[in-house]
This record gives C-alpha cells, structure tokens and sequence, in this order.
C-alpha cells in the first residue's frame, strides 16, 4: 500500500510539474508577443516619425521654391517655370516624395461674405452676390445658394440676428447633435458642411472652386492660372453676366505667358462690356501669394500626407498659414 501512494504522490508531483510548466509556456508565449508587438509599434511610430520629417523637408523647399518664383516676379508671378498642378516627385531610400504646388487664391474665399477682424465681423452683400453667382454657374439653383449664402454669412457673423434666409443659433441647436454658429472664420472649407442649406450636392459643386483664406478679403483671382474648367470663377467675378462657355473662351485666349496685366486682361472683347463695381475689378490680379501645397510620402510601406497653405508676404519671406497631416477635404 506504501508503494501505491508513494506512486500515487510521484504521480501528483509529475502532474504539478507539467501543468507549471504549461502555465510558464503560455505567460512566455504571451511575453514574447508582446514584446514583438511592442518591438514593431515602436519601428512604426519611428518609421512614421521619418516619413514626417520627410514632408515637413518637402514644406520648407517648397517655400524657398515660391519665395525664388516671387524673386523672379514680384510684380507678376511668372507661369515659367511651369508651376502651377506640376507633380514633382523625388527618390528616397525605400520610397519616393511626391509634390504639387498649386494656386491656393484660384477660388472663391468663403469668408468674405463678411468683412472685419476677429470677432468683429459684419456682412459684406457684394461676397453673398458673389457666392451664388458662382453656385449659379456649377448648376446650383439661385434659391438653394441664397440660403446657403444667408446661413454662412450668419454663421460668421458677430450679431445675433437670423438675415432672411439664414441661420443663427436656434436652428443649430435644435439637432440631434446640437451646436452653435461659429463667429469667426472659416479654417477649413470642410466647416462648409455643418451650415444650413449645403448639403453632400451643394458641396460637391461647390468644393473645386472656394477655399477659406485666413482674411475676410474678396477673392484675389490671378486670371493668368486659371484653367479652363475655372471659368465658373469668371461668371462669378461678372456676376453671372458671362456665361460658362463665354468664359472658357476667355481662359483660352490666354497669352502664353498671361496677361501683362490686368488692364490688358479686362481690355478681351468678352469683358471689356462689363460694368462691374470697382471692388470687383480691383479683385483681378496676376500675381499670387497663397500657394496650397500637397506632400505625399511612402516610406519603407507607410505613407504620411501633409497639406498646408502657404502665404508670400509682400514684405519678403514665405510663410506656412494653415499645415495638417490629412488631404485637404
């Protein structure tokens, strides 16, 4: 019988054994995983870490770029160099850099429906007009942009009081996500699609052709980048006197290397019957001096995008306004 539980206890000892060790194996395996996971997060966040600076490098070349086209120009900015849309890619160890700078004030600038500083801000009718104009020229129907031009203005605006077909506070908070208006402008355009009365269509339409510029000044077009399928910023700018394709003729008629200046741009049989405000006229320009840049970088299989907008002061030097690390929406 003494054997049998000197047997029975080796038994057990055995059994502790093997189920200690089985205990051990899986606290190792789950170790050792997380080590590795931990080990591949950290060569993640370094990897995307470079990828960064890569773009942040790219940034800072493309303002030495545009403050040398500014050298070049400073009356006029040149079109040679070919600039404007160009692709620029670069080679990296395991990846490349890909680049486009484009005209970032060939566009409708949402925030001079108003005009002023800071939270000081009140409406401005020729912006409004403006507007819908444009809606008007991308297919949007005068009443729908009226809302719409009514709602943003009140969302920028400092007082309180709904303009006729607009929306202050009340209509935001009555939504199953409630909000308020702003009272300052715009950063973004993608803060387009919160306002009463644009809806996926409306900014659909609208999105190729307005941008929200850090200022409250209407929109400095420089006529000599804009492309044919810009012409809606033409009908906008004659107030929807001409029409999409009288416009497109416009554009194509171009000299090679633009307008001499505005005068001469005016003086195209097209135009030259305009009568349009001297708010309007002054709006026309060639020369540019906010750039919106686009960075894309792969790199040993991440990817990093970094946009940003860039302003040429007219004082000197090139400065980054607005930057984020998404596409611009």
């Amino acid at each position: 019988m003494n054997r049998v539980r000197m047997s029975d206890r080796r038994g057990m000892a055995l059994l502790s054994v093997l189920l200690l060790v089985a205990v051990m194996s899986v606290v190792a395996v789950a170790v050792l995983d997380d080590v590795r996971f931990s080990v591949r997060r950290t060569a993640n966040a370094e990897t995307q870490a470079q990828a960064q600076w890569y773009a942040a490098g790219a940034e800072a070349l493309g303002r030495r770029q545009i403050a040398r086209l500014i050298s070049l120009g400073p009356t006029r900015t040149p079109l040679d160099p070919d600039w404007n849309g160009r692709l620029l890619s670069f080679p990296i160890e395991e990846g490349a850099i890909r680049a486009v700078v484009r005209d970032g004030q060939a566009c409708f600038n949402l925030n001079s429906v108003v005009e002023g500083q800071g939270e000081d801000l009140m409406p401005r009718p020729l912006g409004s007009t403006e507007l819908i104009a444009l809606g008007q020229a991308v297919g949007i129907p005068v009443g729908k942009m009226a809302i719409v031009a009514d709602s943003l203005t009140d969302w920028l605006d400092s007082d309180t009081n709904a303009r006729p077909l607009g929306a202050e506070d009340g209509t935001y908070a009555g939504r199953a996500t409630p909000y308020r208006t702003g009272g300052v402008i715009l950063a973004e355009v993608s803060e387009l699609r919160a306002i009463r009365g644009v809806d996926p269509d409306v900014y659909r339409r609208l999105r190729t052709h307005v941008c929200a510029l850090p200022t409250t000044r209407l929109s400095p077009i420089n006529v000599n980048t804009l492309g044919v399928d810009q012409a809606p910023l033409l009908v906008m700018l004659s107030g929807g006197v001409l029409t999409t394709q009288a416009a497109k003729s416009v554009i194509a008629r171009r000299p090679r290397d633009g307008w001499s200046d505005t005068s001469v741009f005016w003086a195209e049989p097209a135009l030259a019957q305009l009568a349009l405000p001297t708010e309007v006229r002054d709006q026309v320009t060639v020369l540019t001096r906010y750039f919106d840049l686009r960075v894309d970088v792969d790199y040993a299989g991440t990817r990093a995008v970094r946009t940003a907008l860039l302003y040429a002061a007219p004082e000197g030097g090139v400065r980054t306004v607005i930057q984020r690390w998404t596409p611009d929406e």
